[in-house]
């Protein structure tokens, strides 16, 4: 009888033992992958914050630019369409080739930042800059809400018996959730 016992008693501590390492490694599993979905939602926000200060100097960049181009191509229009020519007069004639020149010299930069004219490229930066920050934010959301999924996977693991009996002797405990905050109910503003 006392062999009978002692059995059951070593089948119940194995059996514990075996559980105890099961949910151990469980634990760690998904201890792991919560972090690697932090990671993630870090790795989200270091990209935009990499991300926009970039492309708003390019876009002020080529919207400067451009401006400019614009700005100097209506002074050579004004200029080129203001000249009195007489063809008799060597210095009109003169005067009226570099101002065209300088109309030409103006063209030529603003075709090549523009296909469509007037339609100036900084508009479709301005665009471009607007997709890039909307596709960052989604990119960001995602990797949240990937992130709060192995967090309720994780804390379903901890509370749940008998695997929280485990996670209690080996000290794994719930893991909060990503929650916004409470500026994120107003809209961000980007300046130019």
């Amino acid at each position: 009888m006392r062999s009978i016992g002692l059995l059951v008693a070593l089948a119940i501590g194995a059996l514990l033992l075996f559980q105890g390492v099961s949910n151990y490694n469980n634990f760690q599993i998904k201890q792991i992958d919560l972090e690697e979905a932090w990671g993630r939602v870090q790795s989200a926000y270091q990209q935009r914050a990499d991300l926009i200060p970039n492309l708003v100097s390019t876009v002020k960049g080529a919207a400067e630019f451009e401006k400019g181009t614009f700005t100097a191509l209506t002074e050579a229009r004004a200029k080129a369409t203001s000249i009195n020519v007489d063809i008799s007069n060597p210095t009109d004639l003169e005067n009226f080739q570099k101002a065209q020149g300088a109309l030409s010299s103006g063209l030529g930069r603003l075709l090549a930042v523009m296909e469509n004219y007037p339609q100036l490229q900084a508009t479709a930066g301005f665009r471009d800059l607007q997709a890039q920050l909307e596709g960052q934010e989604n990119r960001i959301r995602v990797e949240r809400n990937k992130y709060n999924e192995e967090v309720a996977n994780f804390n379903k693991a901890v509370k749940v018996f008998p695997a929280s009996f485990f996670a209690t002797v080996f000290g794994f405990s719930e893991k909060p959730q990503f929650e916004a905050d409470q500026t994120a109910q107003n809209a961000p503003k980007v300046e130019f």
